[in-house]
């Protein structure tokens, strides 16, 4: 009988950590003011951790998107030397876990939290945490009417990290 328990208790430790929900994929970002889509950013693996870059930003009404990575327009003016908003790595150094834990930049101030993210019911929730104090953001995950009809989602295999300097 405690042979069973202990298989049994093995298996449902093994089969959690398989049914896991998992951070990579296309996830939209919702400002938080206006409750309106603010980009897309794609969650890719690379070298065993997670990074978070930026692939579309939406129009001020959330309605279109108005840039790719594939065609950026606008610069992130808290990183050292302006690098498009498409395209930036924003989340870094993603460690995995239950929750995976890295760094997150805020590209217009230029300031680094430490990071948090986890899935919940479907949703990314992304941490942001400075000394005591942190804030969450829910992002959903992106469906093919979130992306123009002529985008072609970039393949995420092939990205390469660049992490963002800041002063």
């Amino acid at each position: 009988m405690k042979k069973f328990c202990l298989s049994l208790i093995c298996m449902l430790v093994f089969c959690s950590g398989l049914i896991a929900e998992e951070i990579q994929g296309f996830w939209k970002t919702i400002n938080e003011k206006t409750g309106k889509p603010q980009c897309i950013v794609a969650i890719y693996e690379y070298e065993n951790k997670y990074y978070g870059r930026i692939v579309g930003t939406y129009n001020e009404d959330g309605t279109k998107m108005k840039e790719t990575i594939d065609a950026p327009e606008e610069r992130a003016p808290g990183v050292i030397g302006q690098p498009f908003y498409c395209g930036l790595d924003l989340i870094w150094g993603l460690k995995k876990g239950s929750t995976c834990k890295g760094k997150i930049v805020d590209p217009e101030k230029g300031n680094i939290y430490r990071a948090e993210l986890w899935v919940k019911k479907g949703k990314l929730v992304v941490q942001g945490k400075y000394l005591c104090f942190w804030k969450n953001q829910t992002w959903l995950p992106a469906t093919n009417e979130d992306f123009p009809s002529d985008f072609k989602r970039p393949d995420v295999t092939k990205f390469v990290p660049v992490i963002p300097k800041v002063d």
